[in-house]
């Protein structure tokens, strides 16, 4: 499989990116710049969508799906995106608050959720 995330690296603000499978927390790919902790983030990320879907079924919204996640932290975005073909496969995206183009992020994000034709 070829990196998917690869042109996630070009935004503004890139800190790291990951195709991580929710029912495991395992990567199936990652991208990162220094010594950030993809596989940690990710990890922790799939607690974080797996709660919603769980919420979502409760509350009856099952049919439903999740377009992003978005997490904002005082320095950092975190976006969460199911993939269409599998909820249970994330793209998870970290950026740089103070230099990241949140619009452009998520649809870059979209795009290359997109570009997965299935897993």
């Amino acid at each position: 499989m070829a990196n998917t995330v690869e042109s996630l690296k070009k935004l503004d603000g890139f800190i790291a990116a990951a195709l991580v499978d929710s029912s495991s927390g395992m990567m199936l790919e990652s991208l990162v710049v220094g010594n950030y902790p993809v596989e940690i983030a990710a990890a922790a990320n799939t607690e974080v969508l797996q709660s919603k879907l769980k919420a979502m079924d409760a509350i009856g919204l099952s049919d439903d799906n999740i377009e992003d996640i978005l997490i904002s932290l005082g320095s950092q975005y975190h976006l969460l995106r199911p993939l269409n073909s599998n909820r249970e496969i994330f793209i998870y995206l970290a950026l740089d608050r103070s230099r990241a183009n949140l619009a452009m992020a998520r649809l870059e994000v979209k795009k290359v959720e997109g570009s997965i034709k299935r897993i």
